[in-house]
């Protein structure tokens, strides 16, 4: 997926989370946005008592900060799908609304 796939609204997830996971220098980037246009970037989190994915973290800023549902995220990973618990914690978020739009994401492109 490159940002000429997106809307601009998405490609704007996609351009955070690329930068954030290269400024961390992470495997993963994260970008979600909430049902109010708030965007939450995020990436792996892996600590010795602590591991979350970059999408359960920027979900988890998302819900901290009064989230109610998430419209979309990118995951950019070298992963080839979303892993199961990353669905599930998206699916949390869908609110009254629909399911959000998840975008997964090469960081070669």
């Amino acid at each position: 997926m490159t940002d000429t796939q997106l809307d601009p609204e998405n490609a704007k997830l996609h351009t955070l989370a690329k930068a954030q996971r290269a400024r961390n220098g992470a495997l993963e980037g994260a970008a979600v946005r909430d049902e109010t246009g708030r965007t939450y970037v995020a990436t792996t989190v892996d600590l010795p008592a602590l591991k979350l994915t970059a999408l359960q973290t920027a979900i988890a800023m998302a819900v901290v900060s009064g989230a109610k549902a998430i419209e979309a995220a990118v995951l950019v990973t070298e992963e080839k799908e979303f892993r199961r618990e990353d669905l599930e914690v998206a699916a949390d978020m869908k609110g009254s609304g629909a399911q959000p739009r998840l975008f997964l994401a090469d960081p070669k492109l």
